[in-house]
């Protein structure tokens, strides 16, 4: 039989399949009874209680009469013949139940005996507190709310079960109920960038996630069919191009919280389907987006964490200070290369040689300069920093900085040596864009001849309309809530990452 105690077979072996067949039988049997008796817990439609648990841990005086109705899940029973103590968590913490035969009647202390742990239930008492200084409700009244099938797991830590706590996202939040608290940041987290950019004057907007073409970037897509229409459609890979017609159509400031859906790999930092935050601003530029990051985020960290010296992974980052950099200037910093040494392409790609980067055979000093980042910058960027003004080879939607137009009025920034968002000042030339993205497209189709990538001349045409000067910036939500919740995969902050079914 079932072992209702909180600790059940504390330090045992996980029970065997057998164990685990024969406790669920034996609660399919109790609900067979009860229906055999004329009471289906399933057919209950309400419960109205009237308080959570840590409303009545922060509300409760000794000495006060308060009636109380709470509902929660039972998660300890301990009889003790004519009286038992239980405990029920309910959406705000764990709270005692103290319960007497004498109190609720013999046939529903009898039924509240064959309870399981696991099953929902709803208590009306009076508060009080124990000999033991424990704040808890004297029931008067224990009901069956929702029966239980199958035993909650004894054992739902460490790496043998971390498969199971992300497939059965909802076990893990009732067995480890700190869980829940990551979410509720994650929660709290949308709640106060939507709060600043509203007070900013940005309008939150909604674009289509199925889009009828399969854009050059390198990312790819999902693809589906559309029935109706008989035509491939493919999910977003991002919110950029319809956000800009926006502004083209005069919305000056405009977000959008948003699912991203990309079909590539899945490590601690990626999952396949995740949620950006993309907004543009008419008439700033690339540096008003990293004053906007850096307000942004040092809020976070005060509202979220309650400092801006937060920890990451035992590592202490400070929110409050950003460094800025050119990309050239870290570069120089950490690699001891400096790019404007270079005359041409082919003393870039030399110089690459010497220092054992690997370069693709025709390129150009941009692609060289960003080799050179990839291989000695990012590690280095654990504090706060903003690496700006990217070659324009592998900027195809930012605009040329006007006094070295081989340069963007692009940027990203760094925390922990990982990327966080990326902005620009928008690329509004209609005649550059045209290019860029065919460019892009030729290249995607020579590296993919099966790839069915093309141009987006819609938004080339809105562009030919006349965008007026502006920034733009997405982030990723996921890696800010792993950031302020110290968590180390992105699994841990979605409740229901992508997983390969185990059947």
């Amino acid at each position: 039989m079932e072992n209702n105690n909180v600790n059940q077979n504390s330090g045992a072996e996980e029970v065997t399949a057998a164990e685990l067949n024969e406790q669920m039988q034996v609660r399919r049997n109790k609900l067979a009874y009860m229906r055999a008796n004329g009471f289906d817990p399933y057919k209950i439609t309400k419960f109205d209680f009237t308080a959570y648990s840590q409303d009545i841990f922060d509300s409760y005086n000794d000495g006060d009469e308060i009636t109380v109705k709470i509902a929660g899940r039972l998660m300890s029973k301990r009889i003790m013949g004519k009286a038992s103590f239980a405990h029920v968590r309910d959406a705000k913490g764990l709270i005692q139940l103290y319960v007497r035969r004498d109190d609720i009647g013999v046939d529903e202390y009898m039924a509240f005996k064959q309870m399981d742990i696991g099953d929902i239930i709803g208590v009306e008492g009076f508060v009080f507190r124990t000999q033991t200084g424990e704040i808890s409700v004297h029931a008067k009244s224990v009901k069956l709310l929702s029966k239980s099938l199958i035993p909650l797991p004894e054992k739902f830590h460490g790496l043998s079960n971390v498969d199971m706590r992300y497939r059965q996202r909802e076990v893990d939040l009732i067995v480890n109920p700190e869980v829940k608290d990551t979410f509720i940041k994650r929660s709290q987290i949308l709640k106060e960038i939507r709060n600043y950019l509203d007070s900013k004057d940005f309008l939150e907007v909604d674009t289509p996630i199925l889009v009828p073409l399969e854009i050059g970037a390198s990312a790819r897509p999902f693809k589906t069919h559309h029935n109706t229409l008989d035509m491939d459609m493919y999910l977003r890979i991002e919110t950029e191009l319809y956000l800009k017609r926006l502004i083209v159509g005069g919305m000056n400031r405009v977000y959008e919280v948003g699912r991203i859906f990309r079909n590539e790999g899945m490590d601690t930092k990626h999952n396949p389907e995740f949620t950006t935050i993309e907004l543009y601003q008419a008439y700033t530029d690339y540096h008003g987006m990293m004053d906007l990051v850096e307000e942004l985020y040092t809020m976070l960290a005060e509202k979220i964490c309650g400092t801006t010296k937060i920890t990451y992974q035992g590592v202490e980052i400070d929110m409050g200070h950003w460094e800025r950099l050119t990309m050239a200037e870290a570069v120089k910093k950490y690699a001891g290369v400096d790019y404007y040494d270079w005359k041409s392409d082919e003393e870039a790609r030399a110089c690459a040689k010497e220092k054992h980067v690997e370069v693709p055979e025709d390129a150009t000093k941009g692609t060289v300069l960003v080799e050179f980042f990839d291989a000695f910058v990012e590690a280095n960027l654990i504090q706060p920093t903003f690496i700006y003004e990217y070659p324009v080879e592998n900027s195809p939607l930012a605009k040329r900085k006007p006094d070295e137009p081989e340069f963007t009025e692009r940027f990203e920034y760094f925390i922990n040596a990982t990327e966080f968002g990326n902005a620009f000042s928008e690329l509004n030339d209609p005649i550059d864009q045209r290019e860029r993205f065919e460019k892009q497209v030729a290249k995607k189709l020579e590296e993919e001849p099966d790839s069915k990538a093309q141009v987006d001349y819609e938004f080339v045409t809105a562009l030919e309309y006349g965008m007026p000067p502006t920034g733009g910036l997405g982030f990723g939500i996921d890696r800010l809530v792993m950031l302020l919740t110290d968590s180390a995969s992105i699994r841990d902050v979605l409740c229901f990452p992508t997983m390969k079914p185990k059947n």
